[in-house]
């Protein structure tokens, strides 16, 4: 059975993918930093027949990566979908934000790809970067999200490159905002609710998966 491993799959667009492939006759492996959301996904893939499975992992620390890794003897897609968002004028950005912006949504999906590739090559695999259009154009009030997004997109870019005669592949995911619990904390958005839900995404995504360098649901 193939296997892909969904990073942030508790809620929202990982979620979302996550029910998706299963649907589609994937070994979902479901990680996260907080293990009820995950079962709460394990129960809803089960109950209609899928396969799924929990991986406990904190995508910004090197030894809760390695750990994850040595669970896993084989891999046919890696989605690095966690991320976080912190908005508001640039002079509101505690250092703290900074860092735990640019922890999780780039070190943490560098560190799994540089991991997870070793059994991505084996499989003749593929990563999928869910960046988002901030990657593409920079926005106002969103100005450390968007180096964030357009640091994982530069990342995205050099693997086609370094990959190229490699049998892995790597492909950056571009979408605008959507109605999950992403926005819960934030009043960036005052009607999360007008937003597109992350099921036709996670469709889209799942239709496109084959390798190709872009997959843009929104530009």
């Amino acid at each position: 059975m193939r296997k892909v491993l969904i990073t942030g799959a508790g809620t929202g667009l990982g979620r979302a993918l996550a029910l998706h492939y299963a649907k589609y006759d994937y070994n979902v492996i479901l990680t996260g930093r907080t293990e009820k959301k995950l079962l709460l996904v394990q129960k809803e893939i089960k109950a209609r027949g899928g396969d799924a499975e929990i991986l406990i992992c904190d995508v910004t620390e090197p030894a809760s990566v390695n750990e994850a890794l040595k669970q896993l003897d084989h891999l046919d897609v890696l989605i690095n979908n966690a991320g976080i968002g912190i908005f508001g004028e640039l002079g509101s950005y505690t250092p703290e934000d900074i860092e735990q912006i640019m922890n999780t949504n780039v070190k943490g999906t560098i560190l799994m790809t540089q991991r997870f590739s070793t059994l991505l090559k084996q499989s003749h695999g593929r990563v999928l970067n869910i960046i988002s259009t901030a990657g593409l154009r920079g926005k106002s009030n969103e100005a450390v999200y968007c180096a964030s997004k357009f640091a994982v997109r530069g990342f995205t870019e050099s693997l086609h490159k370094e990959w190229e005669n490699k049998p892995m592949k790597a492909t950056a995911v571009y979408m605008g905002g959507m109605n999950t619990p992403f926005w819960d904390e934030s009043d960036h958005v005052s009607d999360p609710a007008s937003l597109k839900g992350p099921e036709g995404v996670a469709e889209q995504i799942f239709d496109e998966d084959d390798g190709r360098p872009e997959i843009f649901i929104d530009k």
